[in-house]
Order: C-alpha cells, then structure tokens, then sequence
C-alpha cells in the first residue's frame, strides 16, 4: 500500500499567510503506485498547490483539465500478464474496492475545489476591501471632525469603599484630547496620589476612582477637545453607606476587609527622606510619604525602622508612627550616637519596600572654645555585683588640642545627681568602675578632656544592675596601643553634592572600633570632620560638599586607645556628578514642514551625565509602522533637525538621543506624530526653545528664539501668555508686542509654578502658539548671588563679575548683552576662576551701556543680571583712573595740635601706608631733617606721619608741607600758618608751655566753679594737685582774705568755700591761692554776669523743686499768700499771677520774701481780688508753678480774720504805754532827792498811777507825783531815808490797755558801801488792750517798707512783775518766719505786761511746720 499525504496552504497577501487546510490521506494498492506517480503527480497533485503565483489561473482551467485526468481510456492488460481464473477474482475483487474508493476520493476532491474556491473568492474580497479602507482613512484623515462620543458615560450607584470605573469611546480628527471633570472641577491624579487612575487604551478612555467615599458623589464629565471642537458626556456617581455603618463599619459587600493583614497591603513610596543633617542636643524627623492601596484606619502598614542594619525600637530617645500615608521617625533629643545610615523597610503584598539615607549628628557648640566633643557608645561589661566595665569611643578631633584622658561619671537610677569616678582623667576608651551596691542600677557617661577644657557628657548609657551573672557580655581584646594609619585614600565622583572615599584597611587593626574621615577645601588650612561616628567600613560617602568645590580627605582608624595616625591626604577631587551618558531629550517641537522636509527642535536633557553633550542622533519612524530608521549618521551638534526625502501627506514620529563622552544616552519618547505637508499659513509658526533665566521669589526672565517659519512677511514681535501650573487660562502679560526675544516677568507669587508660551507676530496676524514650556516655581537657587560691578584695585579694570552659588566641570558662563550671546568681542574678555565668572571691559564708554546678563550652564539654573547705567559707569571710571594714576589716599590733610610743654605736631593720616613708604618735609621752601628741635616719625599700621617742633617761636610762622612717595603712589598736603592763625597757634604754644611750668609745683587741676547743695548753699569748689602738706592754701574775695571756719585741707586734694543765703551782695572776684617752696598757682573766680545769673538759676532748679503749696495767712494789712522753700532771694526770676494776669508789685499787691518763703499780700483786701493765684519760679530751664484758689469760703474766712488782725492792731497803737526815760535799778544816799520822771503816751490821754511795793503812791511833801500836759509823769522824793527803799512801778492805762513798769530802789547811809542792785529776770513789756485780744506775732511786712529784714537787736532784759503774764503758757505763740514789724510809734524797750488778761483769736491758715 502506498501513503500518499497531501497538503494545500492558500495564500493571501504576499509574504502574508492566512490558513491551512486539513492533511488528506489517500491509501493506494501498490499495483497503483506507478499510475499514483504519473497521473495524480501531474493532475491531482497540482490542485493543491495553489500559491500565490498560480492565483492567476481561471477557475475553469483547473477544473477542465481534472476532467480530462479522469477520462482517460481503460488500462488494458498485457498477454504475459493475463491472470488465473483465482488471480481474476482476485484482481476483480481488489478492483471493485478500489474502484470504490476511488470514488470516494472523488466526491472528496470535489468538496475541496469548492471549498478552495470559496476561499480563494473570499481572500480576493478581503484584499480588495483593505485595499479600499486605506484609500478611504487617507480620505478620511484629511477630512476634519470635530470630536464624537461613540460610546457615552453611563451613570453609577456603588457602596462605599468600592472602586468605580467610568469609561467612554470617542473620535474625531485630529484625535481628540479628553481630560475628566469632577463637578466642574479638574480631576488631577497628583493631588491624591492612588485615588485617580487615568488611562487611554485603544481609543477607550477610562477614569477609574478607587474606594470610593461618600464625598465622591458627584457629576463627572469627560471633555473630548480637537481644533475643530469640543464634545462632552456626562454621568452622575452616587456613592451610598449600609444603614447603620459608622466610620469604620465595613459591611455589605465589604465585609471581609476587617480581616485584611498589614503585609497584603499594595505600597508605593512617594516622598523620601534625603541625607540629613542635626546638631547635639537637636531634634529632627525623618518622613516618607507612601501610596496605601486599600488604605484603611485600621490597618496601617507594617513599617520598621533600622539604624546600621540594626532594628530600633520605640523609646523616649526614638518614636515612630505610620499611618495616613505617612511613615515618621522623630529624634527628639539629638546625639552622635545617633549618626549612621537610616533604612526604613516597609512590608507589602509583593515583598518590601526600602528607602535608606544617611543621618549626619555634629558636636554642639563647646561652653569652652577648644574643648572636644563629647565620646559616644558608652555601654557596660563585665558587669558584676561590685563592679563593671565602661568603655566608649573616643570623639573626633579635628582642628582641637589633642585629647588627654576622659572622666567618667555614674548616676544611680531615679535620681539626678552624678558622681564622679575616677579622680584623673583616664587615657584610654575603658575605665572599671569599682564600689557599686549590689542590687542597684545605674547609668553612666563620659567626658573628654584636652588642654582647652572638658566637653560635654556623652548620652549616658542604658541602665546596668550591678548582680552576680552568671553572663555577661565581656570587652573583646587585649592588644595594646592604637591601629596604625589607614593605607592609601581614593576619592572619586559620585553627585554634584557627595564625593565616594574608599581607602586601605590599617595593617595593624587592634581590635578595630571604625574610622574618621576628614575633609578640607584645598588651599585652606582647616579640617572638618565627615562622620561623628566610628564608620565600620573602608568606603564612606562624603555629603554636604559645595557643587564645583575641590577638597581633599584623610582617614584616621579608632579603636579604645584612641585614634591612629593620619593617613596620607587623598588626591584632590571636584564635586561633580559621576560620569555618565546624558538622560533623555524632550519636547520635540514641529518648527516647518514644506511637504518633503521637516524641521524639529528639542531641548537639552535635564542631567548632562558629567560631561558636556556634545552631539544628537535623531531617528524617525512612519506613524503606522513600528521600524525607526536613522535619520543621521553624522552626529547634529545643535539642538535644530532638519528631516529631508520625507513623503507629503505622511505623518511621522522622531525621537532624540544626546551623547558625551560616555557614550549614547537613552532615546527620547517618540514626538506626536507630524505631516509632512507644506505650510501655507500667512501667519509666522511657533517660536521655540523656550528657557528661563534669573528666576527670583517674585520675577523670572522668559527666552525664545525666533520661528523658523516666518510666513508671508518678517515676524515683528511677540506677545507672551502666562498660566499656573495645572491651569489652561492664559493670561497674556504683554499688550503690545514686543520686538526682542525676551521679557521679564514680574509679580509672581513666591513658591507658585507656572507655564508659559509665545506667539510671534507678523504683518499678518498672530502665528501658532509655540509648545507650552515646562513648569518653572518662582523661588531662587539657595546662595544665589547676583552679578556685581566694579574696579579692579590692581589694575584699574572695570568689570561685572559673578559667583555662583553651584558649578560642575562642564559648566560654561554664557555671558549676554541685552540678552544676546556676547561671543568674542574685543570690547570685553571673559575670564574664569573657580566659581566666579568676570567681564572686564577693554575700553569702556558709552556703547557698553545695557543690561548684562549671565547663565551657566549644566546648573539648575544659576543665571543673574545688572544693568550698567551712565552714573555707575562714570563713577567706576574715576575709580579707575585713581587706580591707574595713584595717589596716596588721605583720610586727613596736614593738621597741626598744641601739645605740652608748648611742642607743636604737625601730622598727616594716610588710610594705608606700606613699610617702604618715604616721605619729607618741607617749611617755607626749606627741607627740614630729623634733628635740629624737630622730631620726624611715622606709623605704618596707623597711616600717621608726623613733625613735632619743640620750640615754636615767631621765627615758625610760614607754610608747612609734607610730600609722601609709597610705590607709585605720591601726595602731598600743606598747612599754612600765618597772619592770625599763626598767633592763635603761638598763644596757645606758649600757655601750653607755662601750664607746663605751672604743674612743676603745686597746682590746681581743676579751676573754681561752683557747685549748689540741696540747702541752696553755694559752693565754690577746686581740686589740687602735686601738693605737700607745707603747701598752703588761702581764700580772697576782692583782694580780702577770707577765713573759713573750716581750715582748707590741702590734702585731699580739694577745698571748697560755702557761700550761704547767696544774693546780689555776694557779687565779686573770688581767688584762691595755693603756694610752697616750689612755687605758686591762682584761680580766679568772678561772680559776675552771665555766672552770676547760672549761679541764680541753679539755686531756682533746686529751690523751684522743694518749694511747697501756696498756704494763706492774714496780716493787720492785708491777706498773704506764702511759699516755703527751700531758699528763697529776690534775685530769682519769680512771678505772681492772679487769674493768669502778672501782678507787679505796689501799693496793693506787695511781693517780697525771706529767706525761707517767697510772699504776696493783698493790702486792704476787696472782692476784685478773689480769685486763681499762682507763683511760677524758672531755673532757665524750667518753671516750677504753685497755686492758690483765694475765693468762696477761703476768701470769706480770709477776710474776717483780716479785719479781726486790724482792730487788733489799731487797739495796741492806741494803748497807754511807757515811752522811756525810767530806769531799771536806782542807788541813792540818804537825804538826797530822788526823781522819777518819763514819757508816757496814749491815746486818748492815759491815766498814770505810781506804786511802792504794789500800793499805790499818794501824793505828799515827801512824795510828789506829777502829770504834766498829759505826756511828762513824775514821781519825787524829798531826801530819801531807807525807809524809802523799795520797788516802785508806774501803770498808764487808757481804754484800749495799759503799761506796768517796775523800777527798784536803794536807799543807803552816808559812808556805807554802795549796796550791789539785785534784780529780778528781765522780761519784755508786754501791753495788753483793754478790750481787744492781742494777736501773735505777725509775719506781716512794716506798712512803709516792702521787704522787711530780720530783726538783729536782742530784746532787753526786765524784771520779773508780779503781775501774771499777759500770755498763758497752755496758749503757744507759733513762731513766724517773718521778724516783728517795726512799729511807727516807739514802744518802750522795757517793762511789764498788763495785769489785764489777754484773749487770742488762731489764724485760720496754720503756720508753717
């Protein structure tokens, strides 16, 4: 039997194979075989090789010639072959069923042509309907239509928690741009980070809001958007909670969430903790933001928080807390202990999530500058009941005095106090701590100590129990002394702020604690420390480094002796970003198009990679195809393509690569497709490269360049529209056009991000909108600095300069004029040097006016600019030319001063001098040298130059000038001393010459003045100097010694001379003199003028400030108003006012004082003078003011107490009384006449009455009394005996009161001693009215004179009367400042009071106390 296996593929399109049809199995007799391989290999065979280039072939031709292959003639059998009647059954048999099957193979065969036939018709439709829909998208493409929702949103209802998808379908060409709504309100995934899911798959839009909230309720539209319109679908989201759920009630559909675990939860780190620095004693939280999908209260995620792969739990010293998207470590109380590396490990559904950072920790200010810092990782060994094992690590010392030893300190728990242990500071890092109570527990700390001081204890270590333990961990090593240094230290690249160090592990390792890394800036002298803490490893990353900055590093090994050598310094290094191909290009922008080339642009990766990019490879591919094609094999050194050999109406994607020295970075994402079609808009295309320049808190400064299109005419400005980031409302900032390439921004808000575009203009219109450029955030670089403009001090050039704040080595200063690119120009050389980058004008003038900007590129941005103005470049152009043309600047010309002993200096300042500084002086025309009486120097640090003259003499006058040479700079400065300027010198040289000789002997240091004590005395005081105690010292006052009562004590080196109740009397010359073997001295004081009145005034201040209220008092004349003080003289400037008017002293208002009181009386008083009073005393400076309100009651009570005070006075005017002429004591010899006459008067007439030893005296021969005319009383007797011995006394009396006065006499015989009179105690007479009171003594003034005086007479003495006193002892008499006034009527200096009692009425105002 014979197999034959057939097999028929049907083709399509070329190269393209659409199916394959079933294998069919044909079983053949092997007598066949031969008729198998002629006839079926020729006919039937061939219907199954239907390929694609027998296709052509008519479906008629292949089933004729089937035909024909089955009428061929009968096989007739050959002679030789003729068969056996069995053979014939046989054959007949075999035959029969052959014949059978042939016809079922036939039947089969048909059924395949007419399935092939089918096939091959619906092949040939499919080709010919693909063909058509090409033609008609080709059609339809260049059809524009506006957008159309095919399928519409439809609305939801879901249960809380639950996620709801919103999806729609929509066309239009261009294809639409679809952004979601929520309420009116942009939905932005940002803003809740795994709420929102946005996708667009195969023309379906999606909106997909995760575990929904009720808040979530709202209206959602989507907003279909192309050039030719908008289309919108809307659908309502009801979001409803089971009945009775609270806040975390989870039922209904969502029952099973309760039961969800931490680890099953979906993870996604966000914001990252960076590289951070603290302080000692500081605080700092390390933060990771994180995407919790579900994200439910009740199940926060499983977060751990690690320390040097070591796992921290919570404390006082460490807290945690996750949730609410946020996982927090806090360190609230700082220490180096808490440096190393920080790895947060977060449990997911799908394993781990891990985000590490380095914590740095530095020493705290020191209280003692010089002092190290404090040692860290204090921990206990070998712990026992008595004693354990403290060891540490030593702290870092960098630029400090090396350590000497360290004190260890102990506390027990629960309290505050520390005790020290040991009583000298230990050298090495482990001190055993012996005398601990057993059962107890305690906490330890460490301090190191260097030459400058102790530093601060470290954290004290965790609590210790001092028990027996059977284990405990023990301090590992024995090897004594320190490691030796480290080997060789490599430093290499690895950002623009951190440098990788790597180094050789020390031969020597001793039981190894870690390492110190130390860094300085090269060229400067200082270390700073890298790490706080003992680093394990031999690789450490520097951070914190100044971008574009070269430093150095040095490694130091620790281990409990202390800290090894240190090894050699590193190879400097640049802070740069590690080496390696640039990031992606982007925004690629469709400049032209001219239906067989396009122009794109695009803008430089955001990471150069380390080296300056230096070539683009741009490649493009057909839209509808997926193979890209290089465009050039060249490399494109600008950031401008142009694509040529393109096919119109085709539209094509480009993607960009960048290259350094690296190598070829990563492509670009593909740009949106662009046609290739001819631009015939009038209208300019889009500008493009847009890029941001000076961007401050509140301005930035936008750049473009000019389209390549420019349309039907030149493009003659620009307007620039600005939105907020996230916004489409742009906002145009320029009205009119402008015609530069640039604007500056104003007004921004510190912090906001914003967007900006550009449309160019033409004579046409307004052109295309060019791309929108990337977000920029309104908030300078930190350290920006801006350009400054000055004067070199070398040369004198004129120059901008700036300093960025960062750089790398691919950094270039792009430096501009008016925001052009300033290129080589001979008006201007850059140089560069280090950070600073400067501009030197070769010649500046006018045409350099205009603002200069500069940019350096491969920064973030660091850019700034100034406008240089006509005033700041003349100003630095005399700058300049001071510098090119120096002079010796002076702070101070040539000056002369008078010195002592009469030398003269001339000086001259410099504000800088060099040691080789020369310089000579010349007076009048004539070089004057060091000698000769003149004394030539000068001070470099200073600046001074100086002369001095030892004699200045008439023969000096005349001009003096002094020439300075230093380097190239000269000066000179004259002084002209002539005329009266000269003489004015000459005087005072020679009073500075006798004061000299003056203070040889005994001087006065200070000349009188005068001084005012709080009593208002005077003092007119002096100081003395180089006196001895034979020194002496006198006082004059107009050539008249005056005595002190107090001897001057020369001594104490002062004397003072009083002058009390100071007055215009006191006007003079006062002198004091001061003299002893070694000469003599004078002060000369003249109280006179302008001293005088500064000597009144200051009595004023002190007088005007103790002066007391107004008081009242009532007088006979009148009524006084009195004000006490301290001291009071009618020099003073006092003025009186009544009701604001000044009252002038007269015949009704009297003005005049004491020396306590100032007064003022009204005389005869009437009702005009009720009223406001005051009395204001000025110290020049001052007015000090009292007053008085006389009227109402006051002035009533005033009033009667004054006409009481007249009557009074009128009745004791009037009274009898004793004129004189009666002495006190008579002596006579018997038989001798006696005669007692006086003058008495009284009016009326008194009445005059004579007594002996109080009975009255009757008139006889031997006894006469006499009144003669009513004034002459007599008394006679006719030769005396002793028995007219006795006391005699006259009484003269009238109506308004009388006199008693007594008279003793002493009657003796002829040859006895004359007998001594003894008297009685004197009194003064006293007169008593007979109806009228007698009022106390008055302060009032005499009525003719306006200022009385003290009374300097005494009263004289009178013998006691037997007579009562006409004032009782329980009745006072106050005392009155103001002396008794003297009255008109002589009153007799002697005698007694009247028998008749006296009555007296108090003055209502009281007296002073």
């Amino acid at each position: 039997m014979l197999y034959i296996v057939l097999s028929a593929s049907i083709h399509g399109v070329e190269g393209e194979q659409h199916s394959s049809s079933d294998r069919v199995i044909f079983l053949l007799p092997s007598a066949s075989a031969s008729q198998a391989a002629s006839g079926w290999s020729a006919t039937a065979l061939r219907c199954f090789n239907l390929s694609g280039k027998s296709s052509s072939k008519s479906l008629s031709q292949v089933q004729a010639q089937a035909t024909e292959a089955m009428a061929e003639p009968a096989y007739t059998i050959p002679a030789f072959r003729q068969r056996t009647a069995e053979g014939t059954e046989e054959y007949q048999r075999v035959s029969t069923n052959v014949g059978k099957g042939l016809v079922v193979i036939q039947e089969e065969l048909q059924r395949m042509r007419v399935a092939t036939k089918a096939k091959v018709d619906s092949l040939a439709i499919q080709r010919e309907v693909k063909n058509m829909m090409v033609k008609r998208l080709d059609i339809l493409d260049d059809i524009p239509k506006m957008p159309d929702f095919l399928i519409a949103l439809r609305p939801h209802t879901v249960w809380e928690k639950t996620p709801v998808k919103l999806f729609c379908t929509v066309q239009g060409t261009p294809r639409p741009i679809v952004k979601w709504y929520k309420g009116g309100v942009p939905v932005d995934p940002l803003s809740a980070p795994g709420k929102y899911k946005i996708e667009n798959k195969y023309g379906v839009h999606s909106l997909i809001i995760s575990r929904c909230v009720v808040s979530d309720t709202a209206e959602y539209s989507a907003v279909a958007t192309n050039p030719h319109g908008t289309a919108s679908s809307k659908a309502m989201v009801a979001v409803k909670r089971p009945a009775g759920a609270g806040e975390l009630c989870h039922l209904g559909l969502v029952p099973h969430l309760t039961e969800i675990h931490a680890s099953k939860l979906e993870v996604t780190l966000l914001d990252r903790f960076s590289v951070s620095f603290g302080v000692e004693d500081g605080s700092i939280s390390l933060v990771c933001t994180m995407v919790v999908v579900p994200d439910l209260p009740n199940v926060p995620p499983l977060a751990q928080w690690y320390r040097d792969d070591k796992l921290l739990k919570p404390s006082s010293l460490v807290q945690m807390s996750v949730g609410g998207g946020v996982a927090r470590l806090t360190l609230p109380q700082l220490a180096k202990d808490d440096e190393g590396l920080y790895t947060l490990r977060i449990f997911t559904k799908d394993g781990t999530a891990e985000h590490s950072a380095y914590l740095f920790v530095s020493d705290a200010a020191s209280s003692k500058p010089g002092a190290p810092g404090a040692p860290m990782s204090v921990k206990a060994y070998d712990i026992n009941s008595d004693y354990v094992l403290v060891a540490w690590k030593p702290p870092n010392t960098v630029n400090e005095a090396a350590i000497t030893g360290y004190f260890v300190d102990r506390c027990e728990a629960g309290k505050d106090s520390w005790v020290q242990c040991n009583d000298s500071p230990v050298k090495v890092c482990k001190y055993p701590v012996h005398g601990l109570s057993v059962g107890h527990s305690y906490h330890f700390r460490v301090r190191a100590v260097n030459s400058a001081g102790t530093s601060r204890p470290s954290r004290m270590s965790d609590k210790v129990t001092a028990l027996d333990a059977a284990e405990s961990e023990r301090l590992q090593g024995t090897e004594e002394g320190v490691p030796s240094a480290p080997g060789k230290v490599v430093a290499t690249r690895n950002t623009k702020s951190s440098v990788f160090v790597q180094w050789e592990a020390p031969k020597a390792l001793k039981n190894l604690m870690g390492y110190y890394i130390d860094g300085r800036v090269v060229g400067a002298k200082d270390w700073f420390p890298c790490n706080h803490k003992p680093f394990k490893h031999t690789r450490f990353v520097v951070h914190g480094l100044i971008p574009g900055e070269t430093y150095a590093f040095r490694v130091q090994a620790v281990n409990v002796f202390g800290l090894s050598d240190e090894s050699e310094e590193s190879s400097p290094i640049a802070v740069e970003s590690a080496l390696a191909t640039p990031s992606a290009p982007y925004s690629i922008t469709l400049l032209n198009s001219d239906g067989s080339s396009i122009t794109i642009a695009w803008k430089s990766p955001k990471h150069c990679g380390g080296s300056k990019v230096n070539a683009f490879y741009v490649d493009k591919r057909n839209a509808d195809t997926l193979v890209w094609k290089e465009v050039n094999l060249q490399a494109v050194t600008e950031r401008i393509c142009t694509i040529d050999s393109l096919t119109e109406g085709t539209f094509y994607e480009f993607k960009v690569q960048a290259a350094n020295m690296a190598g070829v970075g990563v492509p670009s994402a593909p740009s949106a497709a662009m046609k290739c079609e001819a631009w015939t808009m009038e209208e300019p295309g889009p500008a493009y490269d847009l890029s941001f320049s000076e961007v401050r808190s509140h301005s930035l400064v936008l750049l473009w360049k000019a389209p390549i299109y420019t349309g039907a005419g030149a493009v003659s400005g620009y307007l620039v529209d600005m939105a907020k980031k996230g916004s489409s409302e742009f906002v145009t900032l320029n009205q009119e056009a402008v015609s530069h390439r640039y604007l500056k921004v104003s007004g921004l808000e510190e912090g906001e991000s914003y967007v900006f575009r550009v449309r160019a203009i033409n004579a046409k219109g307004v052109g295309k909108p060019s791309q929108v450029s990337e977000p920029v955030c309104a908030k300078a670089l930190p350290g920006t600095q801006e350009i400054v403009a000055g004067v070199d001090e070398e040369t004198g050039d004129v120059f901008l300069s700036l300093e960025a704040c960062e750089i790398c080595d691919t950094s270039k200063f792009v430096w501009s004029k008016n925001y052009k690119p300033i290129g080589d120009c001979p008006r201007v050389a850059v140089t560069k040097k280090g950070r600073t980058s400067r501009l030197t004008f070769t010649n500046p003038d006018k045409d350099d006016l205009g603002k200069y900007s500069v940019v350096v590129t491969d920064t973030d941005g660091v850019s700034a600019s100034h406008t240089l103005t006509e005033d700041a470049l003349n100003t630095m152009l005399e700058l300049s030319y001071a510098i090119r043309h120096p002079v010796v600047p002076l702070k101070h010309g040539l000056n002369y001063e008078i010195l002592e002993k009469g030398h003269v200096r001339f000086w001259v300042q410099a504000v800088k001098l060099s040691p080789s500084v020369s310089y000579r002086f010349i007076v009048n025309d004539k070089e004057v040298t060091n000698g000769e009486g003149h004394k030539i120097s000068h001070d470099v640090a200073s600046g001074i130059i100086q002369m001095t003259v030892d004699l200045f003499t008439r023969a000096n006058e005349g001009t003096y000038t002094v020439q300075i040479t230093d380097g190239k700079a000269k000066t000179q400065s004259s002084q002209v001393l002539v005329g009266d300027v000269f003489k004015v010198a000459l005087k005072e040289a020679e009073f500075q010459r006798k004061e000299h000789i003056r203070k040889q002997g005994p001087h006065f240091s200070e000349y009188l003045h005068f001084t005012v004590t709080e009593d208002c005395t005077v003092m007119l005081a002096c100081k003395l100097a180089n006196v001895k105690k034979e020194t002496t010292f006198h006082w004059y006052r107009e050539d008249d010694e005056i005595v002190p009562e107090t001897p001057p004590n020369v001594m104490s080196g002062a004397c003072a001379l009083p002058i009390p109740l100071f007055s215009r009397k006191d006007q003079g010359i006062f002198k004091a003199t001061l003299s002893d073997d070694r000469g003599k001295d004078t002060s000369v004081f003249d109280i006179s003028g302008q001293v005088f009145d500064d000597i009144i005034n200051a009595i004023a201040k002190i007088a005007g400030s103790s002066a007391s209220d107004l008081v009242l008092q009532c007088t006979p004349e009148g009524i006084r108003l009195q004000c006490y003080m301290n001291y009071y003289t009618e020099e003073m400037k006092t003025i009186w006012k009544h009701k604001e008017s000044k009252i002038a002293s007269s015949e009704k208002m009297r003005i005049g004082g004491t020396a306590e009181m100032a007064w003022m009386q009204i005389c005869d008083p009437s009702d005009k003078e009720k009223g406001h009073y005051s009395i204001e005393i000025s110290d020049g400076e001052k007015t000090h003011t009292r007053t008085f309100d006389l009227s109402g009651q006051a002035y009533t009570d005033a009033y009667e107490e004054y006409l009481r005070l007249k009557a009074a006075a009128f009745a004791e005017k009037n009274r009898g009384r004793v004129v004189g002429g009666l002495p006190d004591v008579v002596t006579i010899m018997e038989e001798k006449s006696l005669s007692l006459t006086c003058t008495v008067w009284g009016e009326p007439t008194p009445e005059v009455t004579w007594f002996k030893n109080e009975q009255e005296v009757a008139s006889n021969e031997h006894t006469r009394v006499m009144f003669d005319g009513g004034k002459f009383a007599s008394l006679v007797i006719n030769k005396v005996t002793p028995d007219d011995s006795g006391k005699y006394s006259i009484n003269v009396r009238n109506k308004y009161g009388g006199e008693f006065v007594e008279i003793t006499v002493s009657v003796y015989r002829h040859g006895e001693q004359i007998p001594v009179a003894k008297v009685g105690q004197p009194k003064t007479p006293a007169a008593t009215p007979a109806s009228t009171p007698v009022p106390p003594r008055s302060p009032a003034p005499p009525s003719k004179t306006p200022t009385p005086t003290p009374s300097k007479s005494q009263t004289p003495m009178s013998m006691k009367s037997p007579t009562p006193a006409s004032t009782p002892a329980s009745t006072p008499v106050p005392k009155s400042p103001t002396p008794t006034p003297k009255s008109p009527t002589p009153t007799p200096s002697r005698g007694v009071k009247s028998p008749t009692p006296p009555r007296f009425m108090k003055s209502p105002t009281p007296p002073r106390k």
